[in-house]
């Protein structure tokens, strides 16, 4: 007999990234549903680290809900900028989510930092709370690591994704199939931790 999935609420309004973390729990005996299904609206992100923000999130989720929820905090970190954009990577040129806008202020930020220079990483928080009161949530992070190109490349995946260039791969994170970057990408990397969490493997 099959066991039904588990509901676990994704504490995010994110398109995107509710579809990205259907793909990498797919197998995992969670049905992720965003908090958005449930009327929560997103929590004030008043941490001053990714962690922080991951905990408030997943913990606002809980009450709100009553389930299990799963929380990321996720930007990228730009060597040359001291690790700007970080918290407000979503945020970076004023309005929240708009990655056209966001790319653009990056560049400009960068635009005289030569290309030995120009190293960025994603960073992704991941905590999972079974309850509003969890002592001991789930906390794991993954890390992507990369260069900052000039200009766009690709159509694909979102946000910093078109001017990520994973050197070892030679393409953006925007060029690469779903699977292959789902596979690379700081997400996977926690989602993978996290799996191992739940099933005794770390």
């Amino acid at each position: 007999m099959t066991t039904a999935p588990r509901p676990l609420v994704l504490a995010s309004n994110n398109a995107g990234k509710l579809e990205e973390f259907r793909d990498l729990l797919a197998t995992s005996g969670f049905d992720v549903r965003a908090q958005a299904g449930f009327g929560v609206v997103d929590a004030e992100e008043t941490g001053l680290s990714f962690i922080e923000n991951a905990l408030l999130k997943a913990r606002h989720a809980c009450r709100a809900t009553g389930l299990p929820a799963l929380a990321d905090d996720s930007g990228i970190c730009v060597d040359a900028l001291d690790g700007a954009p970080g918290l407000y990577s979503a945020r970076y040129a004023g309005g929240h989510g708009d990655a056209d806008r966001n790319i653009d202020k990056l560049l400009r930020e960068l635009a005289r930092v030569p290309d030995d220079r120009r190293g960025a990483h994603f960073v992704c928080v991941l905590a999972l709370m079974r309850h509003a009161e969890d002592p001991q949530p789930i906390v794991v992070e993954g890390r992507w690591h990369g260069t900052i190109l000039r200009e766009r490349r690709g159509s694909g995946g979102h946000g910093y994704d078109p001017v990520f260039l994973d050197p070892a791969q030679g393409r953006t994170a925007a060029e690469m199939p779903l699977a292959l970057k789902n596979r690379l990408s700081h997400r996977g990397q926690a989602l993978a931790l996290l799996r191992a969490r739940l099933t005794g493997g770390a």
